[in-house]
């Protein structure tokens, strides 16, 4: 994935030391509780470490022990965010901590961090001493490449288990002891069952993105992993969100835990524009390009992998550079697409939902939602793709004539001022510059 220099995402184009690390779903086609599997996930990058910077770095005053600060500091990372200014002191001193932060704040690190600098031991075979809980493939790869790094540099190690892979492989990794295992949680009930990994040795256990894993139900699963973490004396819950059944796992799997929030719920990252504007039904592929060709990188999300094709074979035949990435395409596909994405040779990434959480890349300009969002958190998930680490970005919903109510309950919905959509047409020179939408 891509992180810019100055911030935990990894951007594949700029060298500069960065400060702190973000990360990235929604429901997979079929039933809730299902992981989709098309094939096996690879990491996305193999150059993600940019260059070291001195120590002690920032996180040294965070009480981060010197062989992990020096980690962070060959990985580039040289100061901290503001999620883990507030997360990681309370975390290395043992407590349960329920972290909520704008998405891509830099959950990663604020989490990784005290995990590893808590874990000091050699894990046995097939017996990890740490465990970190993600709602997809993607986000399994992403957090372990963050990790991986750091955790390497004090001689630990750090394997994403997940459906899809080789299921062979993953094994025989852990039999040759893992301390940290980033897992989903059906890959992982299938190796429990086996008696292929056993958690009893787990002394700290992380859910990351808990509310998205609670929305694709997979809450019963969640539970059934933590029951098995026997020997567990750490919890950390990061989350874009603390309520619904995020608030339950709280209540029964944590122990007086420390809430780390340095934002409002619906809150996101950087300055974000929103902007409304209502559009015809033959005429939208045309507004996406015009706003695409002006924009730069530039994100779509549909709410069905149908529309997602019908609207990249659109777009392509209008000249714009685009490529889909939803459930039913293959994992190496999809892998293609998103590395085209980051490296800049594709201009547009048009995404179903289940594909939200697994695109963390700084640069981009615009996410149009080609409908809008059905409530405020899709809407928060797939907005928080742009406008990061402090980057301005915008927020484009296309509304059809009967979709102006949705809109404006949206709006309501997120506390935003109630306004009418902007009537534009494909030719509208505004698009190929949204500021101007502002100024008239």
């Amino acid at each position: 994935m891509a992180r810019l220099a100055d911030t935990l995402a990894l951007n594949m184009s700029e060298f500069a030391p960065r400060k702190g690390a973000p990360r990235n779903k929604r429901r997979p086609p079929g039933s809730a509780g299902q992981e989709q599997v098309s094939g096996p996930a690879q990491p996305l990058t193999s150059f993600n470490v940019l260059p070291p910077v001195e120590t002690p770095t920032g996180f040294a005053k965070l009480g981060v022990p010197p062989e992990v600060d020096a980690g962070l500091a060959a990985a580039g990372f040289a100061n901290p965010f503001a999620i883990q200014i507030e997360a990681i002191p309370v975390a290395m001193q043992g407590h349960d901590v329920c972290g909520r932060a704008k998405t891509g704040s830099g959950k990663t690190l604020a989490f990784g961090v005290p995990m590893l600098s808590r874990i000091s031991k050699k894990a046995e075979p097939m017996k990890p001493l740490g465990l970190v809980l993600v709602p997809t493939r993607e986000l399994a790869v992403q957090v372990a490449e963050v990790l991986e790094p750091l955790a390497s540099h004090s001689g630990r190690h750090v394997l994403a288990v997940y459906g899809g892979a080789s299921r062979h492989q993953q094994v025989e990794h852990m039999a040759k002891g893992i301390e940290i295992v980033v897992a989903t949680p059906l890959r992982l009930i299938d190796l429990l069952k086996s008696n292929e990994i056993d958690l009893s040795a787990v002394e700290v256990v992380v859910l990351d993105e808990a509310d998205r894993m609670a929305d694709d139900g997979f809450t019963p699963q969640v539970e059934w992993v933590l029951r098995r973490c026997t020997g567990r004396n750490q919890t950390m819950l990061f989350s874009a969100t603390l309520d619904g059944d995020v608030g339950h796992l709280i209540r029964q799997f944590m122990t007086n835990p420390v809430e780390v929030a340095i934002d409002a719920a619906t809150d996101t990252v950087g300055t974000m524009h929103h902007l409304w504007l209502a559009v015809h039904h033959m005429d939208k592929e045309k507004v996406v390009a015009a706003i695409a060709r002006g924009a730069g990188k530039t994100v779509v999300f549909c709410q069905t992998k149908r529309t997602c094709d019908r609207v990249t074979d659109n777009l392509v035949g209008l000249g714009v550079n685009a490529a889909a990435i939803h459930g039913d395409l293959a994992q190496p596909a999809r892998e293609k697409a998103m590395r085209r994405f980051a490296e800049g040779s594709l201009s547009v990434l048009v995404a179903t939902d289940v594909a939200a959480r697994g695109i963390d890349i700084d640069d981009i300009a615009v996410v149009i939602h080609y409908e809008p969002a059905k409530d405020n958190k899709d809407y928060l998930h797939r907005s928080g793709r742009t406008a990061r680490a402090g980057r301005d970005g915008w927020a484009v919903t296309l509304a059809e004539y009967n979709q102006h109510t949705q809109v404006t309950i949206l709006q309501r919905t997120m506390r935003m001022p109630i306004t009418n959509s902007i009537e534009v047409f494909s030719n509208n020179p505004m698009l190929a510059n949204l500021a101007d939408f502002q100024a008239d």
